[in-house]
């Protein structure tokens, strides 16, 4: 975010991403799950030790803040997550497996396709553990990486090939969106995260999954007290609120302009700081982006004021890095439960509360990625847990819910790329 260059990224153009998934479908073997299993644990373990591609992970969780723009402390967690999640990975693909679609079944738990294509974001560089669970699934991945975050999937391909990998089942693939576009044309299946309009432009079809805005939420309904602001604060800003888990929408059964106000002041107290600095708690981009991003807050609010900036006074993009300006947070209060506000989310600590009533029910809090029910209403719950548009429903204060391998992100990989299918075979008196 200094403006100054970090590395050197080789593009592979359209032609080669192609030619190289061609190959790959046409070498993929079938490893063992065992096999599987073990490689992934050594690469997890690699991942957060070694040296990798000249970098250690010092050096890499730096490199990481630089271009992603997030800070430090992200990828300093991920190094330590993904050796514990790698570690696991076998039995969390393995638990994702229908129970009937086993060896002794009439129902086989089988892949789809052979090669996974996945355009990985630069959000946050954890997410890097989805595709994964498609390798200890038997796939063939090919990568292309995030714009802003090149070195992460550089060095868990590095662990990967370390831990003894077959070559010929992973590939990385840096490119443009053309590029990116044939990577999901050439691959049996495809995992690609992007915004709004990928979204509306992959909808429908079966053989991409795709990853969007998250637009989690909280419900409070019940007091609010200092604890219950740091958890708020904790959900809204951890990682520097960059992650599809962190809340963007609190609704509240309480006074939602005072829950506002109070939130607004906790967030406005999170330090400006280079995103190497060890307490950096804010992401960084380039002024004339953060700016933007400020923008479009403001359009979104429609005249509703941001809480926060009152803390700040006038500047509220400070140059932190050279070229880069931190997001401080914004906290905006809004009239109604059904505040076309409330869908929107910006990559940085951005929240907006809104008043909620137990009339309302389950539709205000429908559409989010994650949900949090801080609430004594069994009812409510029952009616989030049977929402589709509710993918995950979290009941109370649960700190670091997001980090456990065995929940699933928005449903479970494996149900997208395996399927089950029918096995049969004679039983005794019955074979002609």
């Amino acid at each position: 975010m200094t403006g100054a260059p970090l590395a050197t990224v080789h593009e592979a153009p359209a032609l080669l991403t192609r030619l190289t998934v061609k190959r790959m479908r046409a070498t993929a073997g079938t490893p063992s799950a065992r096999e599987s299993a073990a490689v992934l644990a050594e690469a997890g373990r690699r991942f957060a030790k070694d040296t990798l591609a000249g970098l250690g992970p010092e050096e890499y969780a730096e490199a990481q803040a630089l271009a992603s723009g997030v800070p430090v402390r992200a990828a300093r967690r991920t190094l330590a997550r993904l050796e514990q999640d790698a570690a696991v990975l076998g039995d969390v693909v393995a638990r994702q497996r229908p129970a009937d679609a086993g060896d002794s079944g009439r129902s086989r738990w089988s892949r789809r396709g052979r090669v996974l294509g996945v355009v990985a974001p630069s959000n946050h560089p954890g997410t890097h553990t989805a595709w994964l669970q498609a390798l200890a699934l038997g796939y063939s991945v090919a990568v292309r990486p995030g714009a802003r975050d090149p070195f992460t999937p550089q060095r868990l391909v590095h662990a990967l090939l370390d831990a003894g990998l077959e070559p010929g089942r992973i590939s990385l693939l840096a490119g443009p969106h053309a590029a990116a576009d044939s990577l999901t044309e050439a691959a049996d299946l495809g995992l690609v995260y992007g915004g709004e309009s990928t979204v509306a432009r992959l909808r429908g079809n079966d053989r991409v999954l795709v990853r969007g805005p998250g637009r989690s939420k909280i419900l409070v309904d019940g007091p609010v007290d200092d604890a219950l602001l740091d958890h708020l604060v904790a959900e809204t800003a951890g990682d520097g609120g960059v992650r599809c888990t962190n809340t963007t929408a609190v609704l509240t059964s309480g006074d939602h302009r005072a829950l506002a106000e109070a939130l607004a002041g906790r967030l406005a107290a999170l330090p400006v700081l280079p995103v190497t600095h060890a307490d950096a708690a804010l992401p960084v981009r380039p002024a004339a982006e953060a700016h933007a991003l400020r923008a479009a807050v403001a359009k979104a609010a429609g005249g509703a004021p941001d809480l926060a900036q009152r803390h700040y006074g006038a500047e509220t993009t400070p140059v932190v890095d050279g070229e880069g300006a931190a997001l401080r947070p914004a906290v905006v209060a809004v009239d109604r439960p059904d505040h076309p506000a409330l869908a929107a989310e910006f990559p940085f600590p951005c929240v907006w509360v809104a008043p909620w009533r137990p009339g309302d029910g389950i539709a205000p809090l429908a559409g989010s990625l994650a949900l949090t029910l801080l609430t004594e209403d069994a009812r409510l719950v029952d009616a989030a847990l049977g929402d589709p548009t509710i993918r995950t429903v979290v009941h109370g204060r649960v700190p670091g819910w997001w980090q456990d391998p065995y929940l699933p992100h928005d449903g479970y990989i494996g149900q997208f790329l395996n399927e089950v299918r029918g096995y049969a075979v004679p039983v005794d008196g019955e074979q002609e």
